[in-house]
C-alpha cells in the first residue's frame, strides 16, 4: 500500500522549526539517491533543495567530468568543500553531496557542527543499476564499474557510518525512503533537545 505524502503523521512546519538553521546534508554512494531523494525530502519539508555536484559545475563553468580531467580530484575536492560550506551556511535546506564528499574531514566536522548529515545505505546491486543509466561519474569510468563500486564502498563505509542518521536505500518507491527519513530525523532532533 502506497502512503500518500500527505498522509504522514508528522508535521512539516514542526520538524522544520526543530532543524532551525541547519541543514539536512545527504551522503552516500553514487547511485545511492541523494539527488532525487533529496528532492522529494525538500519539497515534503518545504525547504529549498542544492545539488552540490551542480552548484560546482556552475561555479566551475564546467562538467564535474571535465574538472577532474582539466584540473586534478583534489583541485576538484576543495571546491567541493567550499561550494558544500557556502550551501550550509546560507540557510535551512536539502544538500545532496558527490560520494566523496564526506570523506574530507573538515566538511564532516562543518557537517557535524552546523547541519544534520543521513546516510542513504544502498546495496551493491543497487548502486549498480543506478549508475550504469549514468555516463557523468568519473570514478566509475573504468573497466570493471562494480569493482570500482565495491573498493570505494569498502574505503568509505566506516566514514559514512559517522553520519547522524543512516537510512537504507532500496529499490522501490523514493516516496518511502522519505517518509522514513521525515521519521528518523523527527526521532533525531527529539533525541538532540533531550540531551543537556
Amino acid at each position: 500500500m502506497s502512503m500518500k505524502v500527505n498522509d504522514s503523521p508528522l508535521d512539516a512546519d514542526a520538524l522544520r522549526a526543530r532543524l532551525g538553521r541547519r541543514a539536512v546534508v545527504l551522503v552516500g554512494m553514487p547511485g545511492s539517491g541523494k539527488s532525487s531523494i533529496g528532492r522529494r525530502l525538500a519539497q515534503r519539508l518545504g525547504l529549498p533543495f542544492a545539488d552540490a555536484d551542480a552548484e560546482i559545475e556552475e561555479a566551475a563553468g564546467m562538467s564535474i567530468s571535465d574538472i577532474f580531467a582539466s584540473r586534478s580530484e583534489g583541485e576538484f575536492r576543495a571546491g567541493e568543500a567550499r561550494v558544500i560550506a557556502r550551501l550550509i551556511d546560507e540557510r535551512s535546506r536539502i544538500i545532496a553531496t558527490g560520494g566523496g564528499a564526506f570523506m574530507n574531514a573538515d566538511t564532516r566536522a562543518l557537517v557535524g557542527a552546523r547541519a544534520v548529515s543521513i546516510w542513504l545505505k544502498a546495496e551493491i546491486p543497487v548502486l549498480l543499476r543506478r549508475v550504469k543509466r549514468k555516463s557523468d561519474r568519473p570514478l566509475l569510468r573504468t573497466p570493471d564499474p562494480e569493482g570500482t563500486l565495491r573498493r570505494l564502498l569498502s574505503e568509505r563505509e566506516s566514514t559514512y557510518a559517522r553520519a547522524d542518521i543512516v537510512i537504507p536505500s532500496h529499490e522501490g518507491p523514493h516516496e518511502a525512503v522519505v517518509e522514513a527519513i521525515v521519521t528518523a530525523l523527527d526521532r533525531h532532533l527529539a533525541a538532540a533537545e533531550a540531551t543537556p
